[in-house]
């Protein structure tokens, strides 16, 4: 059977940490549905419409991305419509835009791009185009490359648990924010419980092992099933 613990809301939660953003901190911390709230602060049409946005502004989306992307244009074809929304999310959290400008700044700088963990990327501006430095990669490369340093730490713990705990179990892959393992069907809630609590342990780790505070909550759903089309929830309680 295979085991999948998909990390929930890994890129928010990591931009709201980097960030430090206060609003989304709290969102975060309470638990809140910050897609709903976001739908309702920004006349959105409906929740997954908000989900998709956010995470596209975080991946560095502009007026004119929402304006011509396939899953917007039924809101608005109109650049000037989006801008609004994102000005609209930007007076919400304040912070996330300073961190914005901050990756701007350090980029152009110094060239380059570094994460808690210590692992940096490259920013090389392209003066033939109108806007020569990347700004979707700049504020991309951060989250999905801290988010992904943050699977690591999970998926190496769940390994060392798996070990000790002596279960017949293989993990087979990682996709993304979500830890795959295989393993006999008697064996899919201890694998499942493990798998859980390697992501619940990953902030502590991040301080372990890149000195680094990461000061909010990680936590999973985890599925269960006999390929990935059939997947049930696994309750952990």
């Amino acid at each position: 059977m295979l085991v999948n613990a998909d990390v929930r809301g890994l890129e928010v939660v990591v931009a709201a940490d980097l960030s430090r953003d206060k609003v989304l901190m709290r969102e975060v911390l309470e638990g809140q549905d910050f897609h709903q709230n976001n739908q309702d602060a920004f006349g959105l049409p409906d929740r997954i419409t908000a989900k998709r946005f956010k995470f596209k502004l975080l991946y560095g989306a502009t007026a004119f991305g929402y304006a011509n992307d396939g899953d917007f244009v039924d809101v608005s074809r109109s650049e000037k419509y989006w801008q609004g929304v994102i000005d609209a999310y930007y007076a919400k959290y304040t912070g996330i835009a300073a961190w914005h400008q901050k990756l701007i700044r350090e980029a152009q700088e110094t060239g380059r791009l570094e994460i808690p963990s210590g692992r940096f990327f490259p920013i090389v501006p392209d003066y033939n185009k109108r806007e020569p430095w990347p700004l979707t990669i700049i504020k991309n490369y951060p989250v999905q490359g801290f988010g992904a340093e943050l699977v690591m730490l999970a998926r190496l713990e769940a390994r060392k648990r798996l070990r000790a705990a002596g279960i017949e179990c293989l993990l087979i892959s990682t996709i993304h924010d979500s830890i795959v393992a295989d393993c006999p069907k008697q064996n899919v809630e201890q694998v499942g419980r493990i798998l859980f609590d390697s992501i619940e342990a990953v902030p502590g780790l991040c301080k372990k092992v890149f000195d680094y505070d990461f000061s909010l909550p990680l936590t999973s759903e985890v599925q269960y099933g006999p390929n990935k089309k059939d997947m049930k929830d696994l309750i952990i309680v």
